[in-house]
């Protein structure tokens, strides 16, 4: 190794050394710097911890003086509170005291006022007995006198004064009867003459024929049908008669059944409008009208009840309320007739002093056991009763419908009502004929003694009661047996029934064979 060498290895171990010495000296500067820095944070935190510390006790002292001041005025309420209360405890104290000192005072006069009233009672008995003494005295000088003894005289005394009693009561009561009848004769022409005056009716009666009228007879021939058919399909299928005669621009349709009548006649009317009539049509048209026919039933009977202010009505009442309208009794239209009946229960019971809304709905009901859908062999009045007590009506409704013809007892002043109305309303000259009621009787038998056959399915009576016409199910009888069904019925009303002329009976069994094309 060269001096060179050497001297390039001490040099370059001199400078490490010298990095060294420095490096270790600008640490020392740098750590000084640092803890000056850090004592210098220390000293501002201590500042700001001292004052927020100062500044939470103040905070705390207003807080505190605050609550104190809070709980000072409660105090100073409740005291103030107390005050009131004791002072008016005290008041009513010494108001009490007051009161017991009247009662004492009170006691006191009660105390007076008894013994003086004690000392009164000792006068009237010492004065009683003195009284009695004198008495004693003029009864024994009267029975020395008389020769009868006080009890004796005492008993024809007061036998003498009950018959004179007696006949003066009889003779009173005499005439306050004679003056009741007079009076109630008054009154009750009054009410019945005002009631009448106030109701205003047509007299209308129902006849057992329609006229519908047409344009032209080629009209009248489409609605004839090839050999017929169209009018037997109409027929077979309403039940009602039609008369196709001479009479220009005319047919007649006849029949008992109002409802049958009107359901033929709208359904002509329809199948006339359209242009289409062949027995299928028919068919469909009638049984549409059938539906609309009863859809106007309860039409009619809601609007009846609405009109005369009846509400609540059962709704199988209000349907039958509308069926009246196509019935009549002894040629008097029903609804109509129950309608008038109802006005005049209502002005009657109101002239009475009753409910008239109560008579108003006897009224109306007291005939509507003659339109019900299955007639039993009952009254109709009861049979309405039945009726109205099956739907919930109040008991004095149901007992003026079932007593306005004395099938049962009358219970209530609402019964002679509905009766003398219904009297009333029958007794206007033209509002009845009894030999429509006994003809639309008649055919009604007649079809339902046809209708008790088994496999009959329905019956009309047509030709004013001279034909019946018998429609039986062709799965239940067979021919043979429809012509012994038709023998059958012909002898039961030969047996059982009164009739004039003769009646024919057609059984009519058809076979139908329906096919679909899809």
């Amino acid at each position: 190794m060269n001096i060179l060498t050497i001297a390039l290895i001490a040099g370059g171990g001199a400078l490490i050394v010298g990095i060294i010495v420095g490096y270790i000296l600008a640490g020392s500067k740098l750590n000084k710097a640092a803890k000056k820095e850090k004592e210098n944070m220390i000293k501002e935190a201590e500042v700001k911890a001292e004052a927020t510390k100062q500044e939470k006790i103040l905070q705390a002292k207003e807080k505190f003086l605050q609550l104190k001041s809070e709980h000072d005025k409660a105090v100073q309420e409740k005291n103030s509170q107390i005050a009131q209360t004791e002072n008016k405890l005290k008041q009513k104290e010494g108001d009490l005291n007051k009161k017991i000192e009247d009662l004492n005072r009170k006691d006191k006069e009660v105390e007076n006022i008894k013994s003086q009233a004690q000392q009164q009672i000792e006068i009237y008995k010492q004065r009683h007995e003195e009284v009695e003494k004198g008495h004693r005295k003029q009864v024994e000088m009267l029975e020395k006198i008389s020769g009868l003894k006080a009890e004796d005289a005492k008993i024809q005394l007061v036998e003498s004064i009950k018959s004179e009693a007696k006949t003066q009561a009889m003779a009173y009561i005499k005439d306050i009867m004679d003056e009741a009848k007079i009076s109630a004769n008054k009154e009750a022409k009054k009410i019945v003459i005002q009631t009448i005056q106030r109701v205003a009716t047509e007299a209308a009666i129902e006849n057992s024929i329609s006229v519908f009228h047409i344009e032209g007879d080629e009209t009248k021939g489409r609605i004839i049908g090839r050999e017929g058919r169209n009018i037997r399909a109409l027929e077979a299928a309403t039940g009602v008669e039609i008369i196709v005669d001479d009479t220009p621009d005319a047919i007649t349709l006849s029949c008992f059944d109002s409802i049958r009548r009107e359901i033929c006649r709208l359904a002509l009317h329809q199948l006339v409008t359209d242009g289409r009539i062949h027995p299928a049509r028919i068919e469909e048209v009638v049984e549409k009208t059938k539906k609309m026919i009863e859809e106007e039933i309860i039409e009619t009977g809601k609007r009846t009840c609405i009109d005369l202010g009846i509400h609540g009505l059962h709704p199988e009442l209000i349907r039958m309320v509308g069926r009246m309208k196509y019935r009549s009794s002894y040629g008097q239209n029903l609804l109509q007739h129950s309608r008038e009946v109802a006005n005049l229960c209502g002005i009657m019971a109101s002239e009475m002093g009753l409910n008239p809304k109560v008579a108003k709905r006897a009224g109306l009901l007291h005939d509507i056991g003659k339109v019900p859908d299955d007639e039993p062999e009952l009254p109709h009045a009861l049979l309405g009763m039945k009726l109205a007590e099956k739907y919930k009506e109040k008991p004095e409704v149901c007992n003026a419908i079932g007593a306005h013809h004395d099938e049962i007892e009358m219970t209530s002043l609402y019964s002679p009502i509905i009766q003398v109305c219904d009297a009333i309303s029958g007794a206007r000259p033209g509002a009845r004929r009894e030999i429509a009621e006994q003809y639309m009787k008649r055919l009604k038998d007649l079809e339902a003694l046809a209708q008790s056959y088994d496999g009959v399915e329905k019956t009309y009576a047509i030709q004013a009661g001279r034909e019946l016409r018998v429609i039986v199910s062709s799965d239940k009888v067979s021919d043979g047996r429809a012509e012994q069904l038709a023998f059958e019925i012909s002898q039961r009303i030969q047996t059982e029934m009164t009739y004039p002329g003769q009646v024919k009976v057609t059984v009519i069994r058809e076979t139908r064979a329906t096919g679909y094309a899809k």
